[in-house]
């Protein structure tokens, strides 16, 4: 409990639920939508699996849309496009997944005002970008339903975890489905199918002490960012990944463009390896 309390209150939501995965709260907010068989889900091409997957769990269909290179995250004028023609065909999907990739944030008011004007609900996977804002505001406070991740990668972990948050209501019917839809009787009884997502008091217990150090993960991660900067940024052949000006990423990861023509992805890891780095 404290630990949901605590992320609700650092990011500005009204409510938390702590869950196995973020991908475990993925499939939520997909239940929570109600997304289900034969529906379809525009997801970004540029993300990991999970987000594609987790749409599965419901027997609905991934369809892919591509990033901008702004932000490397979901592109508001292709989304937009791809919903008109869905809408002049009578076939819009039933939901659009926005990833936050790489501690970035996507444009949401340009992807709120696309969805809303199409009637599509947009949930928001900011698994990676915990600590990171949008105009001034925490990501993952920018649609009605939001994902985070504890992952052992994430830029705080309870070494597996995710985060769903939303209104009060939705997180209570988020944290009845994770507890195996339990009916409140002294009996078990249920009447719908559950899941086993809730996460354990143990490892709550680890990410209220991982959250209280946030400010201090997100500026190692940015002292990260710049001493790569420094040092790489001038190179022939390189290029930064870009921060986007409506936001602050979290600095989560560091990535490089290469210039395939002076050296590929592979050729330079195979180097690196050679180096035992």
């Amino acid at each position: 409990n404290q630990f949901e309390e605590d992320f609700a209150a650092r990011i500005g939501t009204e409510s938390a639920a702590a869950l196995s995965s973020g991908t475990a709260a993925l499939h939520l907010a997909l239940l929570l939508h109600g997304v289900g068989r034969d529906d379809t889900v525009l997801v970004p091409t540029f993300t990991f699996a999970a987000t594609a997957n987790a749409v599965t769990y419901v027997g609905a269909t991934p369809e892919f849309v591509d990033c901008d290179a702004t932000s490397w995250c979901l592109d508001p004028d292709l989304l937009a496009e791809v919903l008109k023609e869905k809408a002049a065909t009578g076939a819009l999907p039933s939901a659009v997944i926005s990833v936050d990739l790489y501690g970035q944030c996507p444009d949401y008011d340009r992807l709120n005002h696309v969805c809303s004007e199409y009637g599509v609900p947009l949930i928001a996977d900011a698994a990676e970008s915990l600590g990171g804002t949008y105009k001034g505001n925490p990501t993952g406070t920018s649609t009605r339903l939001s994902v985070f991740s504890f992952n052992g990668n994430k830029i705080m972990t309870t070494s597996g975890g995710g985060m769903l948050v939303g209104s009060a209501a939705d997180m209570t019917r988020a944290r009845y489905l994770a507890s195996q839809a339990r009916q409140p009787h002294i009996h078990y009884e249920h009447s719908e199918i559950g899941f086993n997502y809730r996460l354990s008091n143990l490892l709550a217990a680890v990410g209220v002490g991982q959250l209280s150090r946030l400010d201090e993960l997100v500026a190692a991660r940015k002292d990260n960012f710049d001493f790569y900067t420094e040092h790489l940024g001038a190179q022939d052949g390189i290029d930064m990944m870009p921060v986007a000006p409506w936001g602050t990423p979290n600095y989560w990861l560091t990535l490089i463009v290469l210039d395939a023509e002076a050296c590929t992805p592979n050729e330079l890891v195979g180097a690196l390896g050679s180096a035992n780095i």
